[in-house]
């Protein structure tokens, strides 16, 4: 019998990879078969006529290419294994549906906030007839991916394991992972507010999945401070 010198991958992040892959191969069949199941899957604004509340949890499971699906399960697998080595099974699941379920929820404020700002309200169809084409994008947008509940497992990891050493891609040095979590944090948050044009990545979705990964683990916590040194 050869020995194994990588750990096994705990059950619920294992589950969690197949089905995304699982998901990735079928909506990726249907496609070329002209079945699109994006609109139906993923996340839409609370107030648009497309949005139903399935959406806050399925949204996950759909990814625009293989590169963002192979993102994302590089980062449940370094981030989520060893979360569920620690938490067990029930809280680590508990944890990551939180995090999907609050990158929504935060984008759902933040997108309102938006709109509110230029049309006095949240639903833009009370505002005009013609609304500004920033409010289009909004209003239209289809939200996809595990990007959020991802970066719920880094703000965790940092928050448990800070200072373990990291490698990033094109960056030559080690980089420890509370300053990886800010980091990650302050440019999301900072592309957020940019809002370049033709930028189609959810990066409040980002900042959500990090705030309330945060924010669980602070609660958790709240009598054991020696995990945040």
């Amino acid at each position: 019998m050869r020995a194994s010198y990588m750990p096994s991958i705990p059950p619920i992040t294992k589950n969690i990879l197949i089905i995304n892959t699982g998901f990735f191969i079928i909506i990726w069949f249907l496609k070329m078969r002209g079945i699109e199941l994006t609109n139906i899957l993923g996340l839409h604004y609370i107030s648009s006529p497309y949005f139903k509340p399935f959406q806050i949890f399925t949204y996950q499971f759909i990814h625009g290419s293989f590169f963002h699906l192979l993102f994302n399960m590089f980062g449940l697998y370094i981030f989520g294994s060893q979360l569920e080595r620690v938490w067990g099974e029930k809280r680590y699941l508990l944890f990551y549906l939180i995090c999907v379920a609050g990158s929504a929820i935060f984008l759902f404020i933040t997108d309102a906030i938006s709109i509110y700002r230029i049309t006095g309200s949240i639903n833009p169809l009370s505002y005009s007839d013609v609304l500004p084409e920033s409010i289009i994008e909004i209003y239209l947008k289809v939200t996809i991916g595990s990007s959020g509940a991802i970066m719920g497992l880094l703000a965790a990891f940092a928050m448990l394991f800070p200072n373990t050493e990291m490698f990033i891609l094109f960056i030559p040095f080690p980089v420890k992972a509370k300053y990886l979590a800010i980091g990650y944090g302050l440019i999301e948050l900072y592309q957020g507010i940019a809002n370049r044009s033709g930028d189609n990545i959810a990066h409040f979705a980002h900042v959500g999945g990090l705030l309330f990964g945060f924010l669980l683990v602070l609660y958790w916590n709240k009598t054991n401070r020696n995990t945040f040194y």
